[in-house]
């Protein structure tokens, strides 16, 4: 069973409290397709379009062909009184919170938790449509208001989407729902974010919270709400100014591997982003780095010897003025039965994604007071 949050308290001046949502690495999608024999036949139905999350265009339509069959980290989160529990996907690239309903017969309602609003007593009905799209597929619901309690903290009058129809594809994950840590003005709905409502109540300490993403254990992945965690990265701080006050969106210099650039010459723009299980950018860049470090594309995979992954060399994101590394045993993702694959997937346009295959290297802080992000080696 999965241990409840826990709130830690340091005995400092001021005492200081952090929140923790412990996370769960479970199976992925893709994991589960694989072990049925359905992966080939999937992956062909539900090409995977990470960037539809942050495209307008993809903002309409009922069904979006698309999946990111990697996401592997949720947490346990509760809505209501007395509280119903539902795993969520702490995701930094999308700004909803939302879970399944009684409302809703899609098949990937039916394998998961659904909210019924009949049996809180705090609930207030709110009936506005939402419609959202993610790289996983899509959801259409309605919004309503309750308590939410995350780690410990209960956020009243939280307003949040009850799914009535989800994608096909969401069938196969294992989080019930999505919990959206970016900015209010990339809310569907104009609902206001989770953590917007605990900054403004005052719940957390500071306005900033961090993840730590573990890389073996199923155990250990942790979101902190209101400050850092020392115990989960060494060093020093890197502190990256946001060039985008919508997403967690930095500019990235660029990337080398061996000294040499690679990618993202002059420049590029990237959102570090949880809800994304790779490192993803444009199709020429993604292509160009998989070369450089040995991979052959496979049917949109890009695959390397298994044996070779200590010969392969690192790959180097120039950040502000520092370095970034991601040694192969990092970037490289083993599966069972399918061999090695790289982290590195192609995403589209000019825009780059760095999800949990470089924040599991590096312990990311999200700073809503300054607007900055900040990059420290995880441990």
């Amino acid at each position: 069973t999965m241990k409840w949050a826990f709130v830690v308290c340091a005995m400092v001046a001021l005492s200081e409290c952090l929140v923790q949502v412990p996370l769960e690495r479970g199976k992925t999608a893709r994991e589960l397709l694989e072990e049925q024999g359905l992966w080939d036949e999937y992956r062909l139905k539900f090409p995977y379009n990470p960037m539809a999350k942050f495209d307008n265009r993809f903002a309409v339509g009922t069904e979006s062909m698309t999946n990111d069959a990697d996401l592997a980290y949720y947490g346990i989160i509760s809505i209501g009184t007395p509280p119903q529990s539902f795993k969520v996907i702490f995701d930094t690239g999308s700004s909803n919170l939302w879970i399944p309903s009684i409302y809703c017969s899609s098949a990937a309602c039916n394998n998961h938790d659904k909210f019924n609003p009949g049996l809180s007593s705090t609930y207030r009905h709110n009936g506005s449509p939402l419609s959202i799209q993610y790289g996983t597929g899509s959801m259409t619901g309605f919004l309503g208001y309750d308590t939410v309690t995350v780690g410990g903290i209960a956020v009243r009058n939280q307003i949040f989407g009850m799914s009535q129809s989800e994608a096909t594809f969401m069938q196969y994950m294992r989080a019930d729902g999505i919990l959206g840590l970016a900015y209010p003005q990339l809310s569907a709905s104009g609902a206001t974010p989770v953590f917007d409502n605990m900054m403004k109540e005052g719940l957390v300490n500071q306005d900033l919270f961090s993840v730590y993403l573990s890389s073996n254990s199923q155990q250990g992945s942790v979101v902190t709400f209101g400050g850092t965690d020392p115990n989960h990265y060494t060093g020093s701080i890197t502190w990256i100014p946001l060039s985008r006050d919508l997403y967690w969106q930095i500019t990235v210099d660029s990337v080398t591997v061996n000294g040499q650039v690679v990618a993202c010459n002059g420049g590029c723009q990237a959102i570090v982003d949880t809800g994304t299980s790779l490192i993803v950018g444009p199709q020429s860049s993604i292509s160009n780095i998989n070369t450089y470090v040995g991979a052959s594309s496979q049917n949109g995979d890009y695959m390397v010897n298994c044996n070779s992954i200590a010969q392969m060399p690192d790959v180097t994101f120039h950040i502000h003025g520092q370095q970034f590394t991601l040694p192969a045993s990092a970037y490289v993702r083993q599966s069972q039965y399918y061999g090695c694959r790289t982290g590195f997937g192609n995403g589209g346009d000019s825009l780059w994604i760095l999800g949990d295959v470089f924040i599991r290297q590096y312990y990311s802080i999200f700073n809503r007071a300054q607007n900055m992000v900040g990059l420290a080696r995880a441990r």
